[in-house]
Parts: structure tokens; sequence; C-alpha cells
């Protein structure tokens, strides 16, 4: 059962993350003739397509992709319960879960970004389409730190503190919800 509940745990939050990569991409207007960008919107246009004929978007916001990485986070809970212990639950406090979900599957997805934006930093210093596509989602996060934080002896410090805000939040989820954070 550990097995399954990993695969399945994997897959939803992943898609989910390339959902809301879809959905940040476009409000930060990056550039969509990116190879990474195309993957993007290659891997989720087949369910995104239909969805967009029927849920306009809201300004620069995906609604569809929004709704469909909701509706994502909403099920993933139940699905799991109905691995681990073979009962099912499905409430209005399954919505507040989705909606839990989905905050910490942003902040895995900005984690990740700055970490990768960081490393690429070291090896290929900002010369390809990848780092520049980094650079679009992750500087109005790190921008404002760096005008607080300038860098010091040529070492930026913004991603550590980024990454050091998103570690106190997730501390903060465990603290509110505990074991059922790690589930989300």
């Amino acid at each position: 059962m550990l097995t399954l509940t990993f695969l399945v745990k994997t897959l939803i939050d992943l898609y989910v993350m390339v959902l809301l990569l879809r959905i940040w991409m476009q409000w930060a207007r990056t550039d969509f003739y990116n190879p990474f960008s195309q993957f993007v919107v290659k891997i989720t246009q087949p369910v995104i397509g239909p969805l967009r004929r029927i849920i306009p978007p809201l300004g620069p916001i995906d609604s569809a992709s929004l709704l469909l990485a909701f509706i994502l986070c909403t099920i993933k809970f139940p699905l799991l319960l109905l691995i681990q212990s073979g009962a099912i639950f499905f409430g209005l406090s399954s919505l507040l879960i989705g909606l839990i979900g989905l905050v910490k599957a942003a902040g895995y997805l900005v984690f990740w970004l700055v970490i990768i934006r960081s490393l690429m930093s070291w090896v290929s210093q900002g010369r390809g389409p990848m780092d520049y596509l980094l650079m679009q989602l992750t500087e109005p996060l790190m921008a404002p730190i760096r005008r607080i934080l300038p860098a010091m002896g040529g070492i930026d410090f913004s991603a550590m503190v980024v990454i050091l805000i998103l570690y106190m939040l997730n501390y903060l989820g465990m603290d509110l919800l505990g074991a059922l954070w790690f589930q989300l």
C-alpha cells in the first residue's frame, strides 16, 4: 500500500505543480517560445484546452488551470485515505484541505524553482534559455530581498532568504495541522 500511496501522491503533486507553473508563467508573462515553456504547455493542454472553452480566464490568471489544480488537490486526500484504509471521506472539509494542499504545492514549486535557479547559476551563469525563464519566474520574489540585503562579497543571499522563509512557512503548517500536513 505504501508504494501505491507514494505513486498516487507523487503523480498528483507533480501534475499540480506543472499546472501551477503554467499559471505562474502566464502571470509573469514569460517567454512561451522557450523549450521548457512549450513542454509545460504541451503536457497540460490536452486537459486545459477543453476546460478553457467552459471556464474563461480571470484577468492574467488562468482560471481553468487553477480550478483543475484545486480539484486534484481536493481529491488527493480522500483518494489517499481510500488506498491506505479502504474508507473514503469527502465533505466540506475536503475543500479546505484541497485549498491548503494547493498552497503547499505552490510553496514546493517556488522552493524547487529557487533551488534550480541557484544551482544553474553556478553552472551556466545565466546564458541559457532555461536560466532566463527561471530568472523571469523567481526574480519577483528575490528582488525585494536583494534590495534589503545586498550581495556581500559577490554572493547573493536572496535565494537563501526565500528558502528560509519557505521553510518557516512549512514548519508553521506542521505546527498548525500536525499529521495532516504530511499527508497533503
